[in-house]
């Protein structure tokens, strides 16, 4: 074989590995169950197989499907909720969202699409009967309501969830030694306990511990919400690319503790080894596939009379997006929601309660 077709096939090897990392790391925990198995055997393995089941919180709702988790065998979907939460908070039920992200996976192709929904997204919430920031809507019924609020935006079925908090973005982060990402622009934020100019970050390439990764998380100060969510999925990858790491080997055993203590999901100990089976299967290569929500920035005044910040979804690219998810999913006319416009009708949407309330200062300048 020639140098060049040697080289050729390097660069597709490490293509399908990049492929492979990125996908497991769409399910965080999932990944301490993949190298437990090669760090310390048995041990880990029944650590996290522990830890894991304590997660376990299944929920009773009409819309829930019977699919299997496991290569060539369904079409599923799953949400992936970050929430405004942490031990200094009180771990409450009505913490709000603070990253929503949707994950498609096609069996026959083996695909994911992985759609990331601002925060501030002007959306109808079922259970509240009115529209206002999807954030909200954890806010206001934990993962449920924003599994139904989730599913009657883009028109498709969510088959399973998995929460995770603040604490367990850090302790992640920190168990592992730190992570090495970008830092587009210099910023000052608050960190997990509130405290206002604890974070001060410059501009640049460096390795960033857990407080400090979530300040870049979590910052629009300077940007949007597109914008943030590209920042997501950096440190996303930033932390996979640092858990496979040779260095980190060692420091497995605290993940594991940080996930079990800080997750909640109704995959089973079981599915989530079938989702490792389908990342790592002998001839499985998942394409990944990033899909954002256009829009645009708008306000609205509450019962205050204060500007209120939203992020408005283009009903067009909505509609595109929900094509794709459904079609992804091979779904006929699902008819769990209306896919009602996102546009305001006679300026109202905000409660005007404690939640909504915030001025466009501290509602989108914040980031929180």
């Amino acid at each position: 074989m020639s140098y060049d077709g040697r080289n050729a096939q390097k660069v597709s090897r490490r293509k399908v590995k990049r492929r492979r990392r990125v996908f497991a790391f769409i399910l965080l925990p999932l990944l301490v169950l993949a190298l437990s198995a090669t760090a310390y055997g048995a041990y880990l393995y029944n650590k996290a197989e522990t830890a894991m089941n304590s997660t376990y919180n299944p929920l009773e709702r009409e819309t829930k499907r019977d699919v299997a988790v496991q290569p060539d065998v369904d079409n599923f979907s799953l949400l992936i909720i970050g929430v405004d939460d942490s031990s200094k908070r009180g771990f409450s039920n009505s913490a709000r969202s603070d990253a929503l992200m949707v994950a498609t996976f096609n069996k026959e192709s083996k695909s994911i699409k992985l759609l990331s929904i601002p925060r501030d997204s002007y959306v109808q919430i079922p259970k509240l009967g009115y529209q206002d920031k999807i954030t909200h809507a954890h806010a206001h019924g934990g993962p449920l309501t924003s599994i139904e609020t989730v599913e009657q935006l883009l028109d498709i079925p969510i088959d399973f969830y998995l929460k995770l908090n603040f604490d367990a973005f850090i302790e992640i982060i920190d168990a592992l030694g730190g992570i090495e990402v970008e830092v587009p622009y210099a910023l000052s934020e608050q960190d997990s306990n509130d405290k206002a100019g604890a974070i001060q970050l410059e501009e640049g390439l460096q390795t960033l511990n857990g407080e400090e990764a979530l300040a870049l998380a979590r910052t629009r100060k300077q940007d949007n919400d597109i914008m943030r969510g590209q920042r997501q999925q950096e440190i996303v990858k930033a932390m996979m690319k640092k858990a496979v790491s040779v260095d980190a080997i060692s420091k497995y055993g605290n993940v594991i503790e940080a996930v079990g203590n800080n997750m909640e999901t109704d995959l089973s100990f079981d599915q989530m080894k079938s989702l490792i089976s389908y990342a790592t299967s002998s001839g499985m290569t998942p394409d990944i596939e990033t899909l954002n929500l256009k829009g645009q920035d708008m306000y609205l005044p509450n019962s205050n009379g204060n500007r209120v910040y939203y992020y408005q979804i283009d009903d067009t690219g909505l509609q595109e997006v929900i094509s794709e998810l459904q079609s992804h999913l091979d779904l006929g006319t699902t008819n769990l929601g209306q896919n009602e416009s996102t546009n305001p009708t006679n300026g109202e949407g905000s409660t005007g309660g404690e939640i909504s309330s915030e001025s466009s200062e501290a509602g989108y300048n914040s980031g929180y």
